[in-house]
C-alpha cells in the first residue's frame, strides 16, 4: 500500500492539473468502499485491513488535494528530494523577495496597520499563484521536476509567510473589535 501511486489510486493522470471535481468523486467512491460500517461484521483481518486502505485513501486525497503538496508528491515520484530541511538554496531574486516580505512583515507589526498587512498579504498571495503557475508548467509541461522541486520550497517559503501575515490581520482586527 505505501509504494500505491495516488492518481492511479483515484484513477486520475499522473500530472499538477487536476480535476478537483472528479477526485472528491472518486474518492467518495473509494471512502464508501471501505467505510467501517461495511466491515462491522467481518473479522478482524479484514477490519484492519479496511482500516489501512480508509488511512491510504484520506492521505491520498489530502496530499492531491492540496496543490503544494500535490506538486511536491510529484516531484518526489519523480526521485527529486526536496531537502526541505537541509537546502535552503534559493534563487537570489527571490531571496532578495523574501527579505523584502520580511521587512513589510515587521514595519506592519510594529505600526499595528492592518492596511500594511492587507497589502503585505494581497502581494504575497499574487506571488503563490505566480508560483504555482510557474510549477504547473515546469511539471506539466517541461517535466523539469529538479526545476519544479526548487519552486516547491520556494513556495513553502510563500506559504509560511503568508500564514504568518494572515495571523497578523487576525491579531489586528481583533484589536479594533
Amino acid at each position: 500500500m505505501a509504494s500505491e501511486d495516488y492518481f492511479q489510486l483515484f484513477g486520475l493522470p499522473s500530472q499538477f492539473a487536476l480535476d478537483s471535481d472528479a477526485l472528491d468523486a472518486s474518492w467518495r467512491r473509494l471512502a464508501a468502499q471501505v467505510h467501517p460500517d461495511r466491515y462491522a461484521t467481518a473479522g478482524p483481518a479484514e477490519r484492519r485491513v479496511a482500516m489501512q486502505w480508509a488511512s491510504t485513501i484520506n492521505d491520498a486525497y489530502r496530499i492531491l488535494k492540496s496543490p503544494i503538496a500535490r506538486a511536491r508528491y510529484l516531484c518526489e515520484r519523480a526521485g527529486c528530494d526536496l531537502q526541505t530541511e537541509n537546502n535552503t538554496r534559493m534563487d537570489g531574486e527571490f531571496l532578495m523577495r523574501q527579505m523584502e516580505w520580511r521587512e513589510q512583515l515587521d514595519e506592519a507589526r510594529q505600526a499595528a496597520s492592518l492596511e500594511q498587512a492587507q497589502a503585505l498579504d494581497d502581494s504575497i498571495e499574487a506571488s503563490r499563484r505566480d508560483i504555482q503557475a510557474l510549477v504547473a508548467d515546469l511539471i506539466d509541461q517541461q517535466h523539469d521536476y529538479d526545476g519544479a522541486a526548487a519552486k516547491v520550497r520556494e513556495w513553502m517559503f510563500i506559504e509560511k509567510l503568508l500564514a504568518e501575515t494572515q495571523s497578523l490581520r487576525n491579531e489586528l482586527r481583533d484589536r479594533r473589535h
